[in-house]
């Protein structure tokens, strides 16, 4: 008698456990989408609050950190969006399956007037009922809102659901601001993805207002590598201080790494070497390397100008 009253106990619990733990997404408007909803909010600024205010969903609160709104749009018009994994198929935004929305940053910057301004970045991926992120080579895609500080009153000035999507298993990774004019900022995101056991490539992408939006304007290769034994790199860049440039200055991006050819045994896959260093490698078994790359916006987009230069050490 025990042992069934323990067990109808046990799995009553299992029950009512799963229950709680199930994830619907919330059918929302399609007004949801509009770019010049009005919000207003006071201090003090309830991130999570926002993000369920933004897209109307139900805010889940999983266990490690797992929170978001999920929510499902059956009368939004899904519009395409760019991966920069280059997955194949049409991408479209709203899901159809429905969508799982995660605050990814909140940023604070002022400018020179000294108005305050608040970034919000979220991560958008597709619905799941277990409230995981999956998709090996998918990105997870950015949407931005921007608010400004007027008197005690925060006021969204701009809204993007979709921008574009970065990383890997459907994870943006974190925005970083940077200051690229007078009173111009703009994100960088570092992207890394790669295949199990290969190498882990890197790109960085600025993504920045432009012709009315926010969109990538600058994409540098060879800004990182890992899970390779015979050679790693890593990439860093600064804004070149330049007053006759108002907006869009140009970058310098400067990448260190090491070689070493005797780990080549190690490597379950070969890295294909940046052209800087790739005649080096040929002749010598063992070298560090600084590449310097200077990129300038032309146009719509930044792009690379003169030649890169490259400092060789611990040359064997």
């Amino acid at each position: 008698m025990r042992f069934t009253l323990l067990y109808l106990i046990f799995f009553l619990s299992t029950i009512c456990l799963a229950q709680e733990n199930e994830i619907k997404p919330k059918n929302v408007s399609d007004t949801i989408l509009n770019s010049t909803r009005t919000i207003r909010f006071s201090d003090p600024f309830n991130g999570e609050r926002i993000m369920q205010k933004l897209f109307l969903g139900k805010l889940y609160h999983l266990s490690d950190k797992n929170t978001f709104v999920s929510w499902i749009c059956k009368t939004c018009k899904p519009a395409p969006f760019e991966d920069v994994n280059g997955v194949e198929g049409d991408q479209l935004f709203p899901y159809e399956k429905g969508v799982a929305t995660r605050l990814l940053a909140n940023i604070d910057y002022e400018d020179s007037k000294g108005n305050k301004f608040k970034i919000m970045a979220f991560n958008h991926s597709v619905h799941d009922e277990d409230g995981l992120q999956t998709g090996r080579f998918s990105g997870g895609l950015l949407g931005l809102a921007k608010f400004a500080k007027n008197g005690k009153v925060w006021e969204m000035k701009s809204f993007q659901p979709a921008v574009a999507a970065f990383g890997a298993f459907a994870q943006c990774p974190t925005p970083k601001l940077v200051q690229i004019g007078e009173d111009q900022f703009a994100l960088t995101l570092s992207h890394i993805n790669g295949g199990a056991g290969g190498p882990y490539e890197g790109f960085l992408y600025l993504v920045a207002g432009f012709d009315g939006k926010y969109q990538p304007i600058m994409e540098v290769p060879n800004y990182h590598l890992t899970n390779v034994a015979s050679i790693k790199w890593s990439g860093s860049y600064k804004v070149v201080e330049d007053s006759a440039k108002k907006h869009f200055r140009d970058f310098i991006i400067t990448t260190n790494g090491s070689y070493n050819k005797e780990a080549k045994a190690e490597d379950e896959f070969e890295a294909a070497l940046p052209e800087e260093i790739a005649e080096m490698a040929k002749t010598k078994n063992q070298f560090d390397f600084e590449i310097e790359r200077h990129f300038s916006f032309k146009g719509k987009f930044y792009k690379m100008i003169g030649k890169s230069t490259v400092k060789f050490s611990n040359v064997k």
